[in-house]
């Protein structure tokens, strides 16, 4: 017995690497498809951020923290941090509650609302801007509905908030709704058979198989918010100190013909993002690796 297991281990294991080469053998070389990928994302990616970089390093040492702690910009990052943060917390909740009822249910109208997640990738951001301004505007409807109760929407922080969330959320719901599609229900059932209640099955069975793919869509959310202008530009009134996020101060600084001091913001900005996306994929890769038992 002992022969016998030693041989199939030895064969599974031989089977296993001429799977693994057979299936890297279906795309060309390394280096063909290597020097593709990097020229590719150098064009695209890598030279054009490389001009922030370039523009930044014109100004001195001393000039560039003149102008990334000036008391304008200053507030511009503490809005548009804090404005993305709340919208990503929005739409981390509601993107979760959304994709669950287009996963587990059906109803008349669904494929519709299925298509309305995708409206905000595919209409221009400066459209969201005016019709959320036209909205909730002074004389737009549900502008003339809150300041019935008092609240200002157009050209305060509550607009930026509702113009990050509307052109955010599909990326949690996107980044869910896959994952949900693939739960294995048995062990819902199976918790449920037991006596476990509908909101301890979610915390303790649901959660924990979705939270990479929340993860990783409220990060993306997060990213997105930040460098949004179309949307908000029209909705923020451009105030600043009030209502004047980094995008428009950036556009602000362009339009000033001042590229050196636009760059040197948009630098900072290049290094958020960055660090956010890189975190959210070391972590979705740590728990694909957990998942497949690889520690």
């Amino acid at each position: 017995m002992e022969v016998y297991s030693t041989g199939y281990t030895a064969e599974t294991e031989r089977f296993g690497k001429e799977m693994e080469s057979s299936t890297k053998k279906i795309i060309p070389g390394f280096g063909l498809t290597f020097g593709i990928t990097v020229t590719f994302l150098g064009l695209l990616v890598i030279l054009p951020l490389s001009y922030i970089v370039i523009y930044t390093l014109k100004l001195s040492p001393e000039r560039f923290f003149q102008v990334i702690f000036s008391k304008r910009v200053v507030t511009s990052f503490a809005l548009s941090l804090s404005s993305a943060l709340i919208a990503t917390l929005v739409n981390t909740v509601m993107g979760v509650v959304i994709a669950f009822v287009l996963v587990r249910y059906e109803f008349p109208g669904k494929r519709i609302m299925d298509a309305l997640i995708e409206i905000p990738f595919a209409l221009p951001t400066s459209v969201a801007g005016i019709s959320l301004t036209a909205l909730y505007g002074e004389r737009g409807v549900m502008g003339k509905l809150y300041s019935h109760l008092g609240i200002s929407v157009a050209y305060t922080r509550l607009g930026i908030i509702i113009a990050l969330t509307f052109v955010s959320i599909p990326y949690v719901v996107r980044s869910v709704e896959p994952v949900l599609n693939n739960l294995d229900h048995s062990i819902e059932e199976a918790a449920g058979s037991m006596g476990a209640s509908r909101s301890l099955i979610f915390r303790r069975v649901i959660f924990p198989e979705i939270a990479p793919a929340v993860f990783s869509g409220a990060a993306l959310s997060f990213g997105r918010c930040l460098g949004e202008y179309g949307s908000v530009v029209f909705i923020a009134g451009n105030m600043p100190y009030k209502t004047e996020i980094v995008p428009i101060i950036i556009m602000s600084r362009l339009q000033e013909f001042n590229y050196s001091e636009a760059s040197a913001i948009a630098f900072v900005m290049l290094i958020f993002s960055f660090m956010i996306l890189f975190i959210s994929n070391i972590v979705s890769s740590h728990n694909i690796k957990i998942k497949a038992g690889i520690r």
